[in-house]
């Protein structure tokens, strides 16, 4: 009897030699033939390669998937949920059963949908097994909304483990049908891409794509997804080269662009009824030649009375005309002179904030200078009485009291004043 084949776990490479460190690496897993990847920690089995199945733990339940490569630990960022085991040949033939199963589910589902009236604009694409059979997922496309809790009452007796659908874009239904592209080969999508990137009309404009919907469209109805391949090189190459319309200067003579070839390097200038195709090493730009010219017959416009440091009336070489270069030195350093004065001047300005404190400040010292001036006067106002009673502290008292005694004994001498005897 012929023994049966054995059925491996990994793939054989002899070129893999190099092995990674599992304290600074992990592993990328992929369940899907074109899905995204994701990260495990794998130091229970440093030995693993790429090409292994192994067994995980996910969100959905127990997984089977594909060792695809390795990459760089980020502690700092999130942690890493380690390897089960790894995928004996048991496993894989499981598996096999499993997907076969998945045809099964949808082949019911779809045969349930066609019986609901509500559902019939509803597409059905796929249908995933987690690798314990507990959950199975139903992938399905429409741009309405639906309800889909009859279909689910109605499949639970027909198939097995928890039911879920999950929706999906025209992209993904195009990616998981698989079949030919516009271009007459395989969909990107369903062979090497794993991500679909953002595309915008803008992309077809710089490549001078028509914007004709059959020639821009995929088979999903979307934007092509090969127009982003080589968008990058158009806008590099677009830069070095004149825009459509603009005067350039070619072997021909002058002329005008008419159309522009990024990847060919080169344009086609019309001069005098006639197309040339000139490359960008021929092109002069007159537009910027004309300007330069200009700039240099004009003079300096820095400087105009002199003292120019730009280059533009620098002498061609001191043997020729010493007594300008002396003069433009002696020039030089007259206005370094004065830029340094105008600077000192420029810094000892204040700025606005401070203007509003120093008129603030000048508001109180006018203050302060009222207030000191009606001390004055009040000063001047009593200098003639402190000129009279010029005397000592000691002689000012008595007086005073004499004062007082003065005018109560006048009061008190009122009744015996002549003029009350009369």
């Amino acid at each position: 009897m012929s023994s049966a084949p054995q059925i491996s776990s990994s793939f054989e490479n002899p070129h893999l030699t190099h092995t990674f460190d599992p304290t600074q690496h992990v592993v990328g897993v992929r369940f899907e033939k074109l899905g995204k990847l994701y990260h495990f920690d794998y130091q229970a089995y440093p030995t693993i390669r790429p090409g292994d199945f192994v067994l995980v733990e996910t969100v959905r339940g127990l997984q089977i998937g594909e060792v695809i490569g390795f990459l760089e630990r980020d502690n700092d960022v999130r942690e890493y949920r380690s390897l089960l085991r790894l995928a004996t040949p048991r496993d894989l033939l499981l598996r096999q059963q499993i997907q076969q199963k998945e045809v099964e589910a949808l082949i019911t589902c779809r045969e349930a949908a066609s019986k609901m009236r509500h559902l019939q604009n509803v597409k059905f694409v796929k249908a995933e097994y987690t690798f314990d059979r507990k959950t199975c997922t139903i992938s399905y496309a429409t741009e309405d909304d639906v309800n889909l809790n009859g279909l689910r009452n109605a499949l639970r007796h027909k198939i097995e483990g928890n039911i879920e659908f999950r929706q999906v874009g025209p992209r993904d239904v195009a990616r998981i049908l698989g079949g030919q592209g516009a271009c007459g080969g395989p969909r990107c999508c369903s062979t090497f891409l794993t991500e679909f990137s953002p595309i915008s009309i803008k992309m077809a404009k710089m490549q001078g794509i028509p914007l004709n919907p059959t020639e821009i469209t995929g088979m999903c109805g979307r934007l092509r997804c090969c127009l982003i391949y080589e968008y990058e090189q158009y806008v590099e190459a677009r830069k070095q080269l004149p825009r459509r319309g603009k005067m350039v200067g070619t072997p021909y003579g002058e002329g005008r662009v008419t159309d522009v070839y990024p990847l060919r390097d080169a344009v086609t200038v019309e001069v005098d009824d006639q197309r040339y195709l000139v490359e960008r090493e021929d092109i002069i730009p007159l537009e910027e030649f004309r300007k330069l010219q200009e700039k240099a017959q004009a003079g300096c416009s820095k400087n105009e009375s002199g003292g120019c440091d730009c280059g533009a009336r620098r002498p061609k070489s001191p043997s020729q005309d010493l007594n300008t270069a002396l003069e433009l030195a002696h020039a030089q350093t007259v206005d370094r002179t004065i830029d340094g004065e105008t600077k000192t001047k420029k810094g000892s300005t204040s700025t606005p904030r401070k203007r509003k404190r120093s008129r603030r400040g000048d508001k109180k010292s006018d203050e302060k200078k009222r207030r000191s001036k009606k001390r004055t006067k009040g000063e001047q106002k009593a200098t003639p009485k402190a000129q009279s009673q010029d005397v000592s502290s000691a002689q000012r008292k008595p007086k005073r009291s004499k004062r007082r005694r003065g005018r109560g004994s006048s009061e008190r001498s009122q009744p015996n004043s002549p003029k009350g005897e009369q």
